[in-house]
């Protein structure tokens, strides 16, 4: 057991929670916020640009009110395939063994249960007599029985009630899309143009089409980071792809719907852990997400599954667990995001949420090793109480995150825009500390003293701090103090 297993105080929650806004969490912003939300989601596949340019508004309004950092993440559409609406309601049910056409050519909104139109034209031209489509998230199943210039004719191997709108995918992958629509150029766009601190990719299939977003982002001029949401079976075919995509991006998120679809349920447990396990390795943060606590978008309690289901992501070591219709147009947002936090406390506190201080590679930069050996010696020297870290771009406080520590590490620094980004980083919490106004030899006194005031530690403690010979300057930590509180 390592020395500091057991805190000397309560220990301040790790994992990250991100929110999704919509028409549930209008007005409640800065309750979420002080629920215990750190990133804030904005799903362009719903809302109107208006409604996200306010929603962006209220929650900066409402971190500068409570004194907090917090990310925003926009979340590319991506090239989602779907059916129509029905003219005769919201939802049609579909009998098995039914027929049921996807006709290309039908008007989005005049479907019925016999024949219902899709928002992607090319669809016959990619699909094969013996193709299974799964609607929305798997309830409702098609095989593909005839293939016509413009339809699709299927039979309903699993029925049920069917909304308009649902995704289509194809059982074990291969539908191929453009990686970014004209409609994600414009949502891009929208994100840099606001400042947003995250991009998520949908359906992404290689690195390329993470550099073609990186590319697409800096004809802005922007620092967003790019999350590479894994959802594709392209994307998780080879442990090489995987890998690839990760190197590319700044942060990965395991989208567990989709993915689910494609490559089975079954194989999704093992390939959720893998991810997550590939990017702490690769330096990167990773997001897990979808049906994290579905039942509580009517229920004001979540199911023991869905317990288990959080609390397993945390103890594989995710960043960060995520809410969508919970919190978009759920009953309970305020109880959901309440309820998270309890759950990650819980797994959190458990022996099995364990560091790891050895992480088998050797490190080829100076700012890699002094984070590496300031969570080794934090996590073994006795007193330690928490790990203070200056820093102007972030990248120090998330390769010391990788280490999984319990200790709390700050990311002390003057740049609004670092501090919200990394929110998002598994134990980091960010702190504004002006080191410019600060004689450098009075750095480490004043590192401290910023720790106290937050009650952080106390007269008697140790502190690990790492910083750099000079301010300001990318990559160039290369010292770690040990400090003693007095």
């Amino acid at each position: 057991m390592l020395k500091n297993d057991l805190l000397p105080r309560k220990a301040v929650r790790s994992t990250k929670i991100v929110a999704t806004l919509g028409p549930a969490s209008d007005g409640q912003i800065e309750q979420l916020l002080e629920e215990g939300v750190d990133v804030f989601r904005l799903n362009f596949s719903h809302g109107t640009r208006e409604e996200h340019s306010r929603r962006i508004l209220e929650v900066r309004a409402a971190a500068k009110n409570n004194e907090r950092y917090v990310a925003i993440l926009g979340d590319l559409q991506g090239p989602k395939i779907r059916i129509g609406s029905f003219s005769e309601g919201v939802a049609v049910t579909l009998e098995l063994g039914a027929t049921i056409t996807i006709n290309a050519s039908l008007s989005l909104s005049a479907g019925t249960k016999h024949e219902v139109g899709t928002t992607y034209q090319a669809l016959p031209q990619v699909l094969s007599p013996g193709n299974i489509l799964v609607i929305g998230d798997g309830g409702v199943e098609l095989e593909v029985n005839q293939i016509k210039s413009k339809s699709i004719v299927c039979k309903v191997l699993i029925g049920g009630e069917l909304g308009g709108g649902k995704g289509i995918n194809l059982k074990g992958g291969g539908l191929a899309t453009p990686a970014i629509t004209e409609k994600d150029r414009e949502d891009l766009k929208f994100a840099c143009e606001n400042n947003l601190d995250y991009l998520a990719i949908s359906f992404v299939s290689s690195a390329a089409d993470v550099n073609l977003a990186r590319e697409l982002v800096n004809q802005y001029a922007s620092d967003c980071r790019i999350v590479a949401k894994l959802e594709k079976v392209e994307a998780v075919a080879t442990e090489a792809v995987i890998d690839s995509i990760i190197l590319a991006s700044d942060a990965v998120m395991v989208a567990r719907g989709d993915l689910g679809i494609e490559i089975g349920d079954a194989s999704l447990v093992g390939m959720q852990k893998h991810i997550i396990s590939r990017a702490r390795s690769l330096n990167r943060c990773v997001i897990t997400a979808t049906h994290m606590m579905e039942s509580m978008v009517h229920n004001s309690v979540p199911t023991r599954a869905e317990v288990m289901d959080v609390a397993n992501a945390v103890l594989d070591g995710t960043d960060a667990v995520m809410l969508s219709a919970e919190t978009a147009v759920g009953s309970y947002p305020l109880e959901t995001v309440r309820s998270m936090a309890e759950i990650i406390e819980g797994a959190e506190s458990s022996p099995y949420d364990a560091a790891n201080t050895q992480l088998g590679y050797s490190c080829k930069l100076i700012d890699e090793s002094i984070a590496l050996a300031s969570m080794t010696v934090a996590e073994h020297l006795e007193g330690v109480c928490a790990v203070a870290c200056l820093t102007s771009t972030g990248n120090t406080p998330k390769l010391m995150s990788r280490s999984r520590s319990r200790l709390p590490i700050y990311a002390l620094c003057d740049n609004p825009r670092t501090l919200s980004r990394v929110a998002l980083y598994r134990g980091v919490h960010p702190r504004l500390f002006k080191s410019e106004q600060i004689d450098y030899d009075q750095i480490n006194v004043a590192a401290v003293e910023r720790l106290r005031q937050d009650g952080a530690v106390a007269s008697g403690d140790r502190v690990i701090l790492s910083k750099g010979d000079y301010r300001n300057v990318h990559g160039g930590t290369n010292t770690m103090k040990i400090l003693e509180v007095s």
